[in-house]
């Protein structure tokens, strides 16, 4: 059992601790992290789950982005502890916070990753948007939260 709140400031570091322990050293020289520089994650959007006894188990965090001049969600980072791997946290975390989006006003959600997993919350491949390189082109992925919200929309993503 998980409970799912929003992140505060109080949960910051050990969420940082979190994301240090699943992702490779170096991690925020990714592109994504450039456009997250001098930016505050969605406050609205970035939930930590933590089991019963209270300890941190995952996290998922959200970016305001532009593509073009559309705005957009970038979803990112989001991880699990590794002794929670395996138990669904993952897809609870994101289902649960993409499905209070639409009602904050949201339409479109970008991110890079695997397709293979992704494409099971309906993510598919965003042809025409530019992550910043040295972005892999084939893991820009988009999902709509409102039916046509990616038509149309390409170019270069930036920090929103």
């Amino acid at each position: 059992m998980f409970h799912l709140n929003r992140e505060t400031e109080d949960d910051w570091w050990e969420v940082e601790a979190l994301y240090d322990l699943c992702f490779a050293p170096g991690r925020e020289a990714l592109s994504s992290y450039r456009l997250r520089d001098g930016v505050a994650p969605l406050s609205s959007l970035s939930y930590v789950a933590r089991d019963s006894d209270g300890i941190l188990a995952g996290a998922i965090r959200y970016w305001p982005v532009l593509v073009g001049v559309a705005p957009a969600l970038l979803l990112g980072p989001i991880a699990v502890h590794p002794t929670r791997q395996g138990e669904g946290l993952g897809a609870y975390l994101i289902h649960e916070s993409l499905s209070v989006a639409p009602a904050l006003g949201f339409s479109r959600v970008m991110l890079v990753g695997d397709q293979p997993y992704y494409k099971r919350f309906g993510f598919s491949f965003l042809s025409g948007v530019h992550m910043p390189p040295p972005t892999n082109p084939f893991r820009v992925l988009g999902m709509e939260l409102q039916r046509g919200a990616w038509e149309g929309i390409t170019g270069d993503v930036q920090a929103g």
